[in-house]
């Protein structure tokens, strides 16, 4: 009898915590559509629209001396949010790449590559050759458009 009552205490616990991790599969409303936002966006019937999305990579040049890279950097982060704040840039990040190929992405808020390949002239890391970059035409979600407002919000300021 124990035994059994183990059993159907055991099987209790684990049917509670399986039901506690699945997933929510309730339908949700979908919000109603605001067309004032997609037009703000820039979004096409789909929710879409171009990019230009840039790849850096590791460049040629091995600069090792502290106070130059740590001044190429500053130009380099500050580059990305003067461009963001101007809304030129929708997502920059690094990558995490074992290999040390790929260093980050850039995504702008342009319409050729041509317009993306004179805004990373204005980054000193690029121009040193710390990065090298390609570009490629890319289609995604227009609500990349209000990345960096929202990331503004969730960033906590700075000491």
């Amino acid at each position: 009898m124990r035994s059994l009552l183990f059993a159907i205490f055991s099987l209790v616990i684990f049917v509670s915590a399986a039901a506690a991790q699945a997933p929510d599969t309730a339908q949700k409303p979908k919000p109603a559509f605001d067309a004032e936002l997609a037009k703000r966006l820039g979004a096409d019937k789909n929710g879409m629209r171009s990019y230009v999305l840039a790849i850096l990579k590791t460049g040629p040049a091995k600069i090792t001396d502290k106070d130059e890279r740590a001044k190429l950097f500053k130009g380099h982060f500050g580059m990305i949010n003067r461009l963001a704040d101007e809304g030129k840039l929708s997502v920059a990040g690094p990558l995490n790449d074992p290999a040390g190929e790929f260093r980050g992405i850039y995504v702008f808020n342009v319409e050729t590559v041509e317009e993306a390949q004179k805004l990373t002239e204005t980054d000193p890391s690029i121009k040193a050759g710390i990065f090298r970059v390609e570009f490629f035409k890319w289609f995604a979600s227009a609500a990349l458009m209000d990345v960096t407002n929202i990331h503004n919000r969730i960033q906590q300021p700075k000491p």
